[in-house]
């Protein structure tokens, strides 16, 4: 071989090693007895998520294999993924120093299925998921428990979907949307956080968030859903079909000069609060399409009207 042609041999195999090196998978997995340094396959599992996100392609998926708890910091999500634990495994991400899961990005589609997330006692955490990104969010069969503030936040013009899962003992609100977010919330139980689910507008800021909440059932806290409106913002929040009881407000909704807020009630139990409906603010609304049962509730403040759907 002439010395040419062995150099072009040379940057072939260095051209090939360099691509191995850097390919990504569309199926990553992590174990409790991963490695790092593996490439997050089946038989060389990972330990962390920050690894497999870095090995899988966008798109692809993340399972993690067994119960353990999968970061050691905010683990910040820059590709459209989803993150699963095997039905049976409690796969968790915990809130530490900040968020447990941070969207900054705009254009992702992320989900988490069957995903645990709480706080490490002792390490600062706040929200479980925080997206701020324009991205859309979807979270199924998932627990989240006990963050020292919200359970998910969405500020600006993301979308969160949050079917069939778990959010409980908040120090802030279940779901909070904010800026132009838009969130879609069914089968869900929120329970003992500080409120359910709010849609709030800042004042100056000219944005409409909106949530429906379906089939849902929400349980204790300063209210179970709220719609705040800052000077300039629209709100809109449509219930049905969901139970709401033992808050303190369970349909609150304030409205600042030059704003709109608006919730929508249907199909749905309203019990056992101290206040049914509370209405602050000249553009603050409160309207029932029909088929609600209200009763033994202590007192309203304002009015409801009805409102049909069209």
């Amino acid at each position: 071989m002439t010395t040419r042609a062995a150099l072009r041999a040379l940057a072939l195999v260095s051209l090939l090693i360099s691509a191995t090196a850097h390919a990504t998978i569309f199926r990553a997995y992590l174990a409790s007895d991963g490695n790092d340094a593996n490439p997050c396959t089946l038989p060389q599992p990972c330990r962390l998520l920050p690894a497999a996100l870095t090995a899988v392609t966008d798109g692809g998926e993340i399972w993690m294999l067994d119960s353990a708890n999968y970061n050691t910091a905010t683990v910040i999500v820059g590709k459209s993924v989803s993150i699963l634990a095997v039905p049976g495994a409690v796969g968790s991400v915990l809130a530490i120093g900040g968020p447990a899961i941070s969207i900054t990005a705009g254009g992702l589609g992320i989900s988490l299925r069957n995903v645990v997330i709480a706080p490490l006692a002792g390490a600062g955490g706040t929200h479980g998921v925080s997206m701020t990104g324009g991205s859309t969010l979807t979270v199924e069969h998932s627990l989240i428990a006990n963050l020292p503030n919200r359970g998910v936040s969405v500020v600006g013009a993301g979308t969160v979907r949050i079917a069939n899962s778990i959010i409980r003992n908040s120090g802030d609100f279940a779901v909070w949307l904010e800026t132009g977010a838009s969130g879609l919330i069914s089968g869900t139980q929120m329970l003992g956080n500080t409120g359910g689910v709010t849609a709030y507008g800042s004042a100056g800021d000219a944005t409409t968030t909106r949530a429906l909440v379906s089939d849902s059932v929400i349980s204790g806290g300063a209210a179970g859903v709220k719609a705040d409106a800052g000077s300039g913002s629209i709100l809109y929040i449509g219930v049905t079909g969901c139970t709401i009881q033992g808050t303190d407000k369970a349909l609150w909704s304030l409205a600042a000069d030059g704003a709109g807020a608006e919730i929508i009630v249907s199909h749905s139990v309203i019990m056992n609060n101290n206040y049914r409906y509370y209405q602050s603010g000249e553009f603050a609304f409160v309207g029932t399409a029909g088929n609600n049962q209200m009763g033994m509730n202590n007192q309203s403040f304002g009015s409801t009207v009805p409102a049909g759907l069209q």
